[in-house]
Parts: C-alpha cells; structure tokens; sequence
C-alpha cells in the first residue's frame, strides 16, 4: 500500500481538474482546490513515513 501512495494526489487532481472542467469552473478558480488536495496528500504521507519510523524494530 505505502508503495502506491504516491498515486493519491494524482488521483484527486485528476478528479478535481474532471469536476471543474465538467461544473464549467475555470482553472484559475480552482486553483485552492488543488492547493487543498496537496496539502492533504502530504498530511498523509508525513503520517505514514512517521508510523514507519516509529514502528521500525531496527
């Protein structure tokens, strides 16, 4: 799993970039959307790497 985290930020902006091209909302609009998105991925992935760090036996 931690090895295709990488594919959550890509996926929620593909989503995102879909949503707005689909509602007729510009980009630029939508720009603290992706903002959004970006933010949250790495709030995850910082969560994981510290679980790993502190769960490592050795």
């Amino acid at each position: 799993m931690i090895r295709l985290i990488f594919l959550l930020p890509i996926l929620l902006c593909v989503g995102w970039f879909y949503f707005l091209r689909v509602n007729g909302v510009p980009l630029k609009q939508g720009k603290r959307g992706f903002i959004y998105i970006l933010a949250f991925s790495t709030l995850v992935l910082g969560f994981f790497v510290l679980m790993m760090h502190l769960t490592n036996p050795g």
